[in-house]
C-alpha cells in the first residue's frame, strides 16, 4: 500500500471502505453513504474515480483479488452508466474547488454542493443539472428542474461541460418564456 492510500474493496459494482476508522474519517468530510446496520462506506463512481486518481485510496477487486488502476476502475462503472465521465469530471472540479459534493436529489439533478464550510452544519444550497455542450435540452425540462429546485429553497447550477472537457457553470434564477 502506498503512502496515505486507504485499502478499500470493489464488490458487487461498488468500492467499500471496511476500516471503521477509515469510514467515518472519509465520512465525516463528505465522501460515501454509510452500509444500513454495518460500519462500512460506500463511495459512489465518481467519489471513488476521484480518490483513486489523487492516491487517497487503492482499490482491490474481491473477485480477482487484483489492485484496480483508474482506467480499469473506470470500464468497470461505464459498464453500468454511460455518463460517468461527465459526472466525474465534473465532480473532480467542483471539489478541487473546495466544495463538498454529494449525490443529487433525481429529478436531473446529479449532485447537492455545500457552500464552503457548511458540510454537516447546513443543507445542501446548490443543486447540479448537468449537460454536455451540442447535447439538445428541452426548455420545458429546465423549466420543470428549476421549478423543482425553488421549490426546495435551492440555487440550481447547470454545468455544461464542452468538447475538450471544461465546465462552464450557469446559474439559473428566473425563466421568463
Amino acid at each position: 500500500m502506498a503512502n496515505g492510500e486507504i485499502k478499500t474493496t470493489f464488490d458487487d459494482g461498488k468500492v467499500i471502505i471496511s476500516n471503521q476508522a477509515d469510514a467515518e474519517t472519509f465520512r465525516q468530510i463528505g465522501f460515501g453513504t454509510k452500509l444500513d446496520d454495518k460500519p462500512d462506506l460506500s463511495l459512489s463512481s465518481w467519489e471513488a474515480l476521484y480518490l483513486l486518481s489523487s492516491k487517497r485510496i487503492m482499490v482491490i477487486d474481491s473477485e480477482t483479488e487484483e489492485d484496480l488502476n483508474f482506467q480499469s476502475l473506470f470500464e468497470k462503472f461505464r459498464s453500468e452508466d454511460d455518463d460517468i465521465w461527465t459526472k466525474y469530471l465534473v465532480y473532480r472540479d467542483l471539489r478541487r474547488r473546495g466544495y463538498v459534493v454529494r449525490e443529487g436529489t433525481g429529478w436531473e439533478i446529479t449532485f447537492r454542493v455545500y457552500s464552503r464550510g457548511s458540510y454537516g452544519k447546513k443543507a445542501a444550497k446548490y443543486l447540479i443539472f448537468i449537460t454536455c455542450e451540442g447535447n439538445s435540452v428541452p426548455i420545458d425540462k429546465i423549466r420543470e428542474v428549476l421549478h423543482l429546485v425553488q421549490g426546495m429553497k435551492k440555487e440550481l447550477i447547470v454545468a455544461v461541460m464542452d468538447r475538450r472537457g471544461d465546465i462552464v457553470y450557469y446559474q439559473l434564477t428566473t425563466l421568463n418564456i
